[in-house]
């Protein structure tokens, strides 16, 4: 040990560094950019089961699922114009991802989420004083474009703000506050839905603007990262933020190779271009199925089922808010086990078992509601089988919350090189928004058409991306990101692309003896 370096177990360095109250702030204020997509989240599922909202803007929807509710579970809710209303945002957030990352890399992280945080409130604005289908739908794309700012920017300011041993920890913060949002809304929409006219819709669409305010107040009071700041010239400044957050003044290896890697990372001039390279092949692959993986959960199925479950069970009208708010809490509080679990237990330790879980948690809902309703969708669950029903599908939203959930954001944003660090950060959630676009616009097709067996669909699914984190997942707990290559070279399949003199920083210094 020298200067408070200590050796990590992939033989890189490890940093000193411990919770201050400013990188507490610092993160706790960031990570409320999981705010507006949780709040989204929740708000746009709860507003279109709302009758009045239905009969304002998609009456054909409406008149459809009046005539289908004692037939077809399956297919009552099949619209592709108001899926397009939900899915539209993700398609805007998509495109958006591509210019966030350039914002993210020349203006700093903070700028970012600044607009993040702007475009939403515009958003919220219009879909609280929508009059027609098209007023909605541009008030969601501009959603869309403060989604995309925000999950661009903010993961990687929380990898970038922590110290290693917490990195973790702080980053699943945007998580947990994504569950806060969903659950936030969630009860707005069950007290909402209840306001005589039938306009509570709008004040659900509407309050969006408050989680949009917090973010775009609190990115103008946030420094932004070491790592930002001195790939943009700010060295000083970079200096004084690390010995802030670390506190400590013995920072100077750390700065050190924070320096080396951005000098490194000035001399790459076409960042997408190099992201291809034989070297970043593992960082790309991983970070680019995992949010594939992630959406092909089957979260979004579970969430849409789930009111037909309550409302079996006796939660009368309101079965489909009151069965959010309870998923909703289940949410929340498992994402808090992963807070605590993360950097103790390691990322591949909650991946395995979180996957495990969710993959039996699918069959047995697939089980009980073949039994039950069969291929025609008609039938009745008896009280008992659906409490059965109601605790795995609790079981398999807990399991996500601890595992794919925040895992599906922390991991990505952690394993790249700074030199195409916001390249592979785009990339990432670029191929999230994809597919959440593709299964959002398409799931209720495929529910109709699949009946019970899509459970077994994203079940298989389960089983593959959990045997990709088993062979192809290293663990990256603990280790600084300026170092993270040495985990890669280490690796016994990944070993092969990425050797020991492509190293960064640190690494890349000790191979040459110095």
């Amino acid at each position: 040990m020298a200067g408070g370096v200590v050796v990590n177990a992939a033989g890189g360095k490890t940093y000193p560094g411990r919770m201050t109250a400013f990188v507490f702030f610092t993160c706790l204020v960031a990570s409320s950019g999981g705010l507006i997509f949780g709040y989204d989240i929740g708000i746009s599922g709860g507003v279109t089961s709302m009758d009045s909202f239905l009969k304002e803007f998609f009456p054909s929807v409406y008149a459809k699922a009046e005539a289908n509710k004692d037939t077809n579970q399956y297919c009552k809710f099949d619209s592709q114009l108001l899926t397009l209303f939900t899915s539209s945002l993700y398609l805007a957030a998509l495109a958006t991802s591509f210019v966030a990352a350039s914002v993210t890399r020349v203006f700093g992280r903070k700028w970012s989420m600044f607009c993040g945080g702007l475009t939403f409130m515009a958003g919220s604005v219009l879909n609280g004083a929508a009059t027609d289908v098209l007023m909605l739908i541009m008030g969601r794309i501009l959603l869309g474009v403060g989604v995309g700012f925000a999950n661009q920017s903010v993961p990687l300011y929380l990898s970038e703000m922590a110290p290693a041993k917490l990195r973790g920890m702080l980053n699943i913060g945007f998580q947990l506050m994504t569950t806060i949002g969903i659950l936030a809304a969630n009860l707005i929409n069950f007290w909402t839905v209840s306001i005589p006219g039938g306009w509570g819709w709008r004040i659900g669409l509407g309050l969006a603007g408050v989680p949009a305010l917090i973010i775009t107040v609190g990115a103008l009071v946030l420094p932004d990262t070491p790592n930002s700041l001195i790939a943009r010239g700010y060295n000083d400044d970079a200096k004084k933020v690390l010995v802030k957050i670390r506190g400590t003044d013995d920072v100077h290896d750390e700065y050190d190779d924070m320096v080396a890697a951005s000098e490194e990372a000035s001399a790459i001039e076409h960042p997408w271009r190099n992201i291809l390279e034989r070297r970043y092949r593992p960082q790309l692959t991983v970070a680019a199925l995992i949010p594939f993986f992630q959406q092909l959960t089957g979260i979004n199925v579970i969430m849409f089922y789930a009111p037909v479950l309550f409302l079996t069970i006796g939660f009368g009208d309101d079965a489909s808010l009151m069965a959010a708010v309870i998923t909703g809490l289940v949410n929340m509080f498992a994402t808090v086990v992963s807070i605590v679990c993360v950097d103790r237990l390691g990322r591949r330790a909650l991946f395995l078992q979180g996957g495990t879980q969710m993959f039996i948690s699918q069959i047995v809902v697939g089980t009980l509601i073949a039994l039950q309703f069969g291929t025609a969708g008609v039938g009745e669950m008896s009280r008992s089988n659906a409490w059965l029903l109601v605790l795995f599908i609790c079981l398999y939203v807990a399991g996500f919350a601890w595992s794919w959930g925040p895992l599906g954001w922390l991991v990505p944003s952690e394993v790249f090189a700074l030199e195409v660090r916001s390249a592979g950060q785009s990339i990432a959630v670029c191929v999230n928004m994809t597919l959440t676009f593709i299964i959002g616009q398409s799931f209720l097709t495929m529910l109709c058409t699949m009946k019970f067996g899509l459970f077994y669909f994203f079940a298989g699914w389960m089983f593959v991306m959990t045997t990709f984190i088993a062979l192809f997942l290293p663990e990256t707990k603990g280790v600084p990101i300026e170092e993270m290559n040495l985990v890669w070279s280490q690796h016994w399949f990944w070993g092969k692309y990425v050797t020991a003199d492509t190293q960064h920083g640190g690494g890349s210094r000790r191979s040459n003896g110095v």
